[in-house]
């Protein structure tokens, strides 16, 4: 592990900021959680910052709760990236093996990955992970580590995220006006699996679904490795408009109608039972059935289920999940989601709970929680990382140092 001390991971999203403060100590590899911060998102539309202003004062917001919680004050956070301008590739080399005695070397695998990342990318994009999924020495496919091994002829499978060049700078920009250093800039849907998804669950064959407020984000895995990544632009916060618009009620009341009595389905509720719905500038309150509610959510969710299930057959790996599908994020949370998510992809669907971690269990053991959690154990486990990968993953190619030259802070 990194050595004892204190790591923090701040989760920027559509509806809300999360922050996580943890401690973290060489004996015990689970991180102790001793800070929560959570303040409403302002600046940010679809995953994407829309007003830096705003967005820094709820990042601020968010900071500040989870210091004063914790008792400590931080300067650094591991960042989660996320939105519809998210792409995502897989890419292949092959080198032929240069060490003596036919034996793989640091070098050899620093010249297969340069050579599976050669992809000609548009001038507004730039690299924001290269994640190996498997090394092939001659023709033996599996291998997750190859440094030391014989061979003639070195293989790598890679799958390389991309993001808008302008959107993640606009991100570690807001983060550096916060006051705050970026150690790293992870993919949210990547993050989440680190504290959800079981080490089986990988190997079998899983898609992890990461409910946002502005977009769902798409993360597969198979035999270990990471498959496929994906982003649909709709996310729990089109529900909440679709019920502020049909209810006429204002935004912010929408969302408690939706926490409090919302479903995805008829078959959880009393559909026959009423709610309370304000009204819009000083109109009176009335009352609707729960039922009304389903009508207007239910369409939605499948919308939002089919177009994550066209984007998981993208992938050659879509009929190989055999552990099936697991929702997270805070839209995960509305009742009968799991059994909505079940027709609509046939298979099996399950609520990811964030996972690998003591201290404050009952305030942060919640899916509103899973990506910074996952941001912080996808950070101490890259600080563990086997050694071939070690200086090439400490960075992720360099982008840190890329955005640090881009704002002129290098």
């Amino acid at each position: 592990m990194a050595g004892s001390g204190i790591v923090a991971a701040l989760d920027i999203g559509t509806t809300k900021i999360g922050v996580i403060i943890a401690e973290v100590y060489e004996d015990d590899p689970n991180p102790k959680i001793i800070g929560v911060g959570n303040s409403p998102s302002h600046g940010l539309k679809k995953g994407v910052v829309v007003n830096i202003e705003k967005t820094v004062q709820s990042i601020n917001e968010a900071v500040e709760q989870a210091e004063n919680m914790a008792g400590v004050e931080i300067d650094s956070v591991v960042v989660g990236i996320a939105g519809d301008h998210i792409r995502s590739i897989n890419g292949r080399g092959v080198v032929a093996v240069s060490g003596p005695d036919n034996e793989i070397t640091e070098n050899d695998i620093r010249r297969v990955i340069d050579a599976a990342k050669a992809v000609v990318l548009p001038i507004d994009r730039e690299i924001i992970h290269i994640l190996p999924q498997e090394f092939i020495v001659d023709e033996q496919r599996g291998i997750p580590d190859p440094l030391g091994m014989s061979g003639v002829r070195l293989e790598a499978e890679v799958h390389i995220v991309t993001g808008a060049v302008t959107s993640a700078q606009n991100i570690y920009r807001c983060v550096n006006r916060a006051g705050l250093n970026v150690l790293d800039l992870v993919l949210q849907p990547l993050a989440s699996s680190y504290s959800v998804l079981s080490d089986d669950e990988k190997e079998l064959g899983v898609a992890v679904l990461d409910l946002g407020g502005g977009t769902t984000d798409i993360a597969m895995f198979f035999e270990g490795c990471i498959r496929h990544t994906g982003i649909v632009a709709l996310g729990g916060g089109a529900v909440t408009n679709d019920l502020a618009l049909c209810l006429r009620t204002p935004v912010d009341q929408a969302e408690l109608v939706k926490i409090r009595s919302g479903a995805a389905l008829h078959s959880v509720i009393d559909s026959n039972e009423t709610v309370d719905i304000p009204g819009v500038g000083g109109r009176a309150a009335r009352k609707v059935s729960r039922g009304l509610l389903v009508d207007i959510i239910q369409p939605r969710m499948e919308e939002i289920f089919t177009l994550a299930a066209n984007e998981m057959k993208k992938s050659e790996f879509a009929n190989l999940m055999t552990a099936g599908v697991v929702l997270t994020g805070g839209g995960s949370l509305l009742k009968g989601l799991n059994e909505l998510a079940e027709e609509v992809f046939d298979m099996p669907v399950k609520l990811g709970f964030p996972t690998g971690f003591s201290g404050l269990v009952d305030l942060a053991k919640s899916p509103i929680y899973a990506t910074a959690i996952g941001l912080i154990l996808y950070y101490l486990n890259k600080q563990d990382e086997y050694s071939m990968l070690d200086d090439i993953k400490k960075d992720d190619f360099g982008i840190i140092d890329r955005m640090k030259s881009w704002l002129g802070l290098s």
